[in-house]
């Protein structure tokens, strides 16, 4: 078992990784030679303002009094400058919103860790503890850039050293501003904190302007951007790709900007302008990458050799030659990386296997660059632009056709990889609980010699073939591990051969219907990660089961207790997205629904005659205990926070000793199954209590009386099952081997319990919120454990928040699998196949066209199911040491037998 399961992570963890060589490769490539306008910049220096979070409508929109937030802005789009909104890409991130705006490409994670910072670039910043979404005033995060930056350029006027090095040309000025970003978080982007964190920057902004150009003497060579990395939803979040998130407002003026026009009328698919009362200035938008042409035609660098971002040249106040000249100097720019891409692609391919991009030979290359300069000789600018313009689109094109060149080979292997290795679960399971090698011959049993030397030969073929065209190493995963598997499959055929008979005597309609209620299953799972409301007319569904069996006849009142709780919990999915509506009384009254709970448990407790009722009775109040502190915690943090008196040392300790005895405490009950249930549930709560903002609170309660009532079901069903006896569940005790004396054949109930886990562990995950999208991560969440950011503890106690919910299902899984006496090890292989089965339905729905809103949910959601189908094995193991593990209270052992 242990073998079959270190092989079973292996191989997932390369159908995991599969995905990052297929769609998330680095677009970086190297030997280009660097291109830049061949005429005096317009502009010597350049300040750069990025106002991290900033979403472009709430910079642009009036109040509720008709007035602007940022007046300064609003006059510069009116008198100055030339505005628009600049479209990031997912995800938006601050890192990879900075690199496109700098850098001109969009974020490969690998590429951009390994960048440095060279001798010619000065920083300076805060400590990171400043930024604390608990703070009384987080917009002394942007007034210190602004004071450091005046203080800057005072120092610089009694510096000879530093005057002369701000006075060269080709200098650029970044201000990072967070405020905004950490107001949105704390508080969200329609609170009063984040207009008046814009309002300041507004402000500060008009300062800083008026210093630089006190500075350099008005000398009209400082040319200005501002501009955001990304946006922030309505609930102060971001990461994916809604329009709130990509949407960001850019601002441009100073020297070499096109002073505002005027306009009639404009062509835009958004109702923005008329909302904004800016119909009548030009808006001109752009993508986030743009910006980085736009910087270095403005100040003379070279432009940023992988960059893929278009001038904008409608921006620029300069001749028309300069606009041509540095349009054409784009063109060349991407067509360097097109070239060095297509030989990197054809060196590493069979000659007669190239298949090159044909809308951009080398022929049409030459053309249209002899043509655009022709233009430009015959003062025919508006043509070389278009031309170019053209051949930028050629050029971007065929860097992704390069860029995903392997894509389809490679992803022919790994869908050939998963069916194989669902296929040889699949036939362990049939194998090991089926008995259908009853009656083979020897010879049948053992394989044909043949088909070792096949796969060898084959094997020995294909790594050749890799080998010749220097392929990565990965290649020779994707394409090898699919022989053996499918080796192994080959090796059981007598399996097969004896499964296809034994379905050839089931009646053809039963099965036609279990099937196609199998695939209906499986596709409401699925579309359940696009429309969470599907998982409420599955519960529904799951509420009619009683009715389709004996069960309604043999056990009403636990199939009503079925039905109410499957119902109850139906409405969670129709809920609004955790965060988005925070309510503090539902976390206090989800707190005080499981001390009655628990009341109810330790009254049941005191009137059993126990000899260890004194040890079992000291825990339950324990738990009661850190129930009642997690309430108060929460309470009085979430007062804390609202009066702006950060979180208070006291409450920060408290919830950190609740999670660290949450891992304790389940173990020190009896292993009795209920008993040890009621515990995990009780010490997972004052946990969760603490990281909950609203109804999300009640989720683990209403899920663990399903999870319980479900397994007094599955008890019931054993009443005409092969299984002799059935025991009552208050008898059944957690064993450390469950599959020692507990093996039978299996049955159809067993492939619906194995549907049933999955279908729990879906709800479990998307029951609160479609975390599938980073943007439904709540930081507010954490805010009683801590509130200065600290992405990874921040990130490891949402995960914890996550997961909390699956360890109850996977813990009740378990002792399902003891009530109803099967091997775990195959309802395991039977879960991981329905979920593998999901993961290749994801895989092929992955998508790199279309809004990035549909292309980040398409991956995330592939990665969410790899991620679940190999977090599954680690679960079973954490339920399986939290089911059976007994610590005894102040060291005593165990020394009684119920």
């Amino acid at each position: 078992m242990l073998l079959y399961i270190t092989l079973g992570l292996l191989v997932h963890f390369v159908f995991f990784a599969s995905i990052f060589d297929i769609y998330f490769t680095s677009p970086l490539v190297h030997g280009m030679t660097p291109q830049f306008t061949p005429l005096p910049p317009p502009a010597k220096r350049l300040m750069l303002f990025v106002a991290d979070g900033l979403r472009a409508d709430k910079l642009y929109e009036l109040d509720e009094d008709g007035n602007s937030r940022a007046p300064f802005v609003r006059n510069i789009i009116m008198n100055e400058g030339t505005w628009g909104i600049s479209h990031t890409r997912v995800p938006t991130e601050s890192r990879p919103g900075h690199v496109a705006m700098i850098a001109g490409f969009y974020e490969d994670v690998s590429a951009v860790a390994k960048g440095d910072l060279r001798s010619h670039i000065f920083t300076e910043s805060y400590d990171a503890s400043s930024e604390d979404f608990g703070a009384h005033d987080v917009t002394k995060l942007d007034t210190w850039v602004f004071d450091h930056v005046k203080e800057f350029f005072h120092a610089a006027r009694n510096n000879q050293s530093l005057f002369s090095k701000v006075n060269e040309d080709k200098i650029v000025f970044f201000l990072h501003l967070l405020g905004i970003d950490t107001n949105g978080h704390a508080h969200r982007p329609s609170s009063r904190e984040y207009s008046d964190n814009i309002k300041l920057v507004d402000k500060e902004l008009k300062e800083i302007e008026s210093t630089v150009k006190d500075f350099y003497g008005n000398d009209g060579k400082t040319a200005f951007i501002f501009t955001a990395d990304h946006g922030m939803t309505d609930w102060g979040s971001h990461g994916a790709g809604h329009p709130l998130e990509t949407c960001s407002p850019f601002i441009a003026w100073g020297a070499g900007i096109r002073l505002p026009q005027k306009v009639s009328a404009q062509k835009f698919d958004d109702s923005y302008l008329q909302e904004w009362k800016l119909e009548n200035w030009k808006r001109q938008d752009i993508n986030q990458a743009d910006v980085a042409p736009l910087m270095a035609a403005l100040i003379g660098v070279p432009f940023p050799l992988n960059s893929v971002g278009i001038i904008p040249v409608d921006m620029l106040n300069t001749s028309d030659l300069f606009k041509a000249e540095s349009m054409f100097t784009n063109a060349v720019q991407i067509l360097e990386q097109f070239k060095v891409k297509m030989t990197q692609k054809k060196e590493a391919t069979l000659s007669f296997l190239f298949t090159p991009f044909k809308s951009l030979s080398d022929t049409k290359q030459a053309n249209i660059l002899r043509k655009a300069r022709y233009y430009i000789k015959q003062k025919k600018y508006d043509e070389a632009v278009s031309l170019c313009r053209q051949l930028i689109h050629l050029a971007l094109r065929g860097l992704a056709y390069y860029h995903t060149y392997d894509r389809f080979f490679l992803a022919f292997n790994v869908v050939l990889g998963f069916v194989g290795w669902t296929s040889y679960a699949s036939l362990l399971i049939i194998k090991s609980h089926c008995n259908l090698m009853r009656g083979v011959s020897t010879e049948a049993k053992n394989p044909s010699r043949l088909l070792p030397c096949a796969f060898g030969a084959v094997g020995v073929s294909v790594t050749f073939f890799l080998l010749i065209q220097a392929c990565p190493w990965t290649y020779y995963i994707y394409c090898l591990l699919p022989l053996p598997i499918w080796y192994a499959v080959l090796r059981e055929i007598p399996v097969i051969q004896g499964f296809v008979t034994l379905l050839s005597t089931f009646p053809p309609r039963r099965f036609l219907g279990y099937l196609l209620l199998f695939i209906l299953g499986v596709e409401v799972l699925v579309l359940s990660f696009f429309y969470r409301y599907m998982l409420t007319a599955g519960l529904v569904a799951l509420a009619a089961w009683p009715f389709i069996t004996a069960l309604w006849t043999r056990a009403k009142s636990i199939s009503l207790s079925w039905i109410f709780f499957c119902l109850l919990l139906a409405v969670f999915p129709l809920m609004p997205v955790v965060g988005r509506q925070p309510d503090i009384f539902l976390v206090v009254g989800a707190g005080l629904l499981v001390l009655l709970l628990s009341l109810f448990v330790v009254t049941s407790v005191i009137k059993r005659k126990d000899s260890f009722i004194n040890e079992e009775l000291v825990l339950h109040l324990l738990q009661m205990l850190s129930i009642v502190f997690s309430m108060c915690v929460v309470y009085s943090t979430h007062n804390s926070l609202l009066k702006k008196q950060g979180l208070p040392l006291l409450n920060q300790i408290v919830s950190w000793t609740i999670l660290a005895s949450s891992f304790v405490m389940p173990l020190l009950s009896p292993p009795v199954l209920f008993d040890r249930l009621f515990s995990i549930l009780v010490s997972s709560m004052s946990t969760y209590l603490l990281l909950s903002t609203g109804y999300e609170a009640l989720f683990p309660l209403v899920l663990s009386c399903l999870m319980f009532v479900w397994i007094h079901m599955e008890q019931e069903t054993l009443q005409h099952s092969v299984v002799s006896c059935k025991q009552k569940v208050s008898t059944i005790q957690f064993a450390c081997n469950t599959d020692a004396a507990q093996c039978r054949d299996l049955c159809l109930d067993d492939i619906r319990r194995a549907f049933f886990l999955v279908f729990f562990l879906v709800t479990a995950f998307f029951g609160t919120g479609n975390i599938a999208s980073v943007n439904s991560f709540d930081p507010s969440s954490v805010y009683c454990f801590l509130t200065v950011f600290s992405p990874f503890k921040m990130g490891a106690l949402i995960m914890w928040k996550i997961l909390i919910p699956f360890v109850l299902v996977m813990c009740a899984f378990e002792a399902v699998q003891v009530t109803t006496q099967l091997s775990s090890k195959s309802l395991f292989l039977m879960v991981i196949n329905i979920s593998d089965i999901m993961a290749l339905h994801f895989f092929f729905l992955i998508k790199d066209y279309g809004s990035w809103l549909d292309i980040g949910t398409s991956i995330s959601h592939y990665v969410i199911v790899m991620s679940m189908t190999i977090f599954m094995v680690f679960l079973n193991c954490l339920a399986q040491m939290l089911t059976t593990r007994k610590l005894s209270l102040c060291g005593r052992p165990k020394s009684h037998v119920i």
